[in-house]
């Protein structure tokens, strides 16, 4: 049995119950994202928080990523979404292009794919020789391993969601004007690879799931399960990473924020 296999995806939430917790989720964010953008409090900036997604086309990536940031101010977080490298990205190493938007002290940053492409598409569309992916696990270790060791956060999300899932969703694309335009030929063609991406993305927790950047697997059937998990998921880490660095972490205001 694979990692993803151990998934349980009938994890759900009514859309009542997911609005309430979502909104108390957001309020506890916001309070420590401005303890750490140093607007509260001592004034002193807190760990760089990097959220990454991943996950199966129309898994609900985009949904959690609004839902994560809702509530914060645009000034004070950052969210860049990363698709084919363009021909002067591929003129570099192939972890060049995201060194810009990585955050820092008191920055936070939210990234749509990210440097797993090398390990996922760009390895079962062969857009990379075998030994090209084959030693992006180790770039990617030492890699997160040297943000991590400078005071980094990382959260990594892979959003799981079944085949069957998949297709309804993308046929509720191609029958929605206008959400017709997030659905290409390519999706529809990627669908025929699940077996591929499937050894991919095994392939993938095994080798760059580690202590200092562990993955987070996200059951993603329900979106409403998978919005609230991801933001108790963040806020969890976020303040783990204030610990870690002697910081203090406020308390919740009012009542239990996770009811």
């Amino acid at each position: 049995m694979g990692h993803l296999d151990k998934i349980d995806l009938s994890a759900s939430l009514t859309r009542e119950k997911s609005e309430k917790k979502i909104e108390r989720l957001q309020l506890r964010l916001l309070h420590l994202r401005l303890v750490c953008g140093g607007l509260l409090g001592s004034g002193e900036f807190g760990p760089p928080l990097c959220v990454v997604f991943e996950g199966w086309d129309a898994s609900g990536k985009g949904g959690a990523i609004k839902r994560l940031v809702g509530r914060i101010d645009p000034r004070h977080v950052s969210v860049a979404e990363f698709g084919v490298p363009s021909e002067e990205e591929k003129r570099h190493h192939f972890l060049w292009r995201f060194g810009e938007s990585l955050p820092g002290w008191g920055e936070m940053s939210v990234f749509d794919r990210s440097w797993y492409g090398r390990v996922l598409v760009e390895r079962v569309e062969e857009l990379v020789k075998p030994d090209e992916w084959h030693r992006a696990y180790g770039e990617i270790n030492a890699f997160e391993h040297g943000l991590v060791d400078e005071g980094m956060t990382l959260v990594k999300f892979w959003l799981q969601i079944s085949d069957e899932e998949q297709k309804r969703r993308f046929e509720d694309r191609r029958d929605d004007p206008l959400r017709r335009w997030k659905l290409t030929d390519e999706d529809w063609r990627n669908r025929s690879k699940r077996a591929a991406y499937v050894a991919a993305v095994e392939d993938m927790i095994d080798k760059t799931d580690k202590a200092y950047a562990p993955w987070e697997l996200v059951a993603a059937e329900s979106k409403q399960y998978a919005r609230v998990a991801v933001l108790k998921t963040v806020i969890a880490r976020m303040e783990a990473g204030m610990r870690r660095w002697g910081m203090q972490v406020p308390p919740s205001a009012g009542s239990d924020y996770d009811r």
